[in-house]
């Protein structure tokens, strides 16, 4: 997840980011203490980034300059807007990871979390991005909900309204442990 946002541009327009990516901030928070808590039979790795909005800066300097070997990263999960399901979720660069998109939308179909998984192919446009280039297995997840404030002074905390993000909680969790 990257913790950054737009932040302000003059002295009085201020871009809060609850949307992107507060909320996928805090879902990584999420799922690093419940796994914390439930550890899986693998090592897992929680990481946020800044500079996402400013050309993938943190992320392209981590994968430069790793803590730990690259090619041991079995699958990367960016978590970038996930405040509202309504709609769903949709995959980007899910063509490359078909296998770990397939696992996900099975689990979903079976237990019918969400109302839709959509699939895309690869963008250069978040954190995941830095990885793949270098060969990683990694996706980028974002909710499609019911409003459009993306980039823009209306993305504030009031305007969430976390539907099915419970949902999307349980189907990563699922996800995650059927990943072994």
């Amino acid at each position: 997840a990257h913790y950054d946002h737009l932040g302000q541009m003059g002295p009085s327009v201020t871009f809060p980011g609850a949307s992107d990516n507060a909320s996928g901030v805090a879902l990584m928070l999420l799922l690093a203490r419940y796994y914390a808590a439930h550890p899986q039979c693998y090592s897992m790795v929680f990481m946020s980034f800044s500079g996402e909005e400013a050309m993938l800066k943190g992320s392209t300097y981590y994968t430069h300059h790793p803590l730990f070997p690259l090619n041991r990263i079995r699958f990367l999960l960016n978590l970038d807007i996930a405040g509202d399901a309504t709609n769903g979720i949709t995959i980007v660069n899910a063509t490359a990871n078909r296998r770990e998109t397939d696992i996900l939308d099975s689990i979903n179909t079976a237990n019918k979390y969400l109302p839709s998984i959509g699939r895309r192919d690869q963008t250069k446009n978040s954190d995941h991005y830095s990885f793949a280039k270098e060969g990683i297995p990694a996706v980028y997840l974002y909710t499609n909900g019911s409003k459009p404030y993306y980039h823009d002074i209306n993305d504030k905390y009031e305007e969430l309204n976390f539907n099915n993000v419970d949902k999307l909680i349980i189907a990563l969790k699922d996800f995650l442990s059927a990943l072994q």
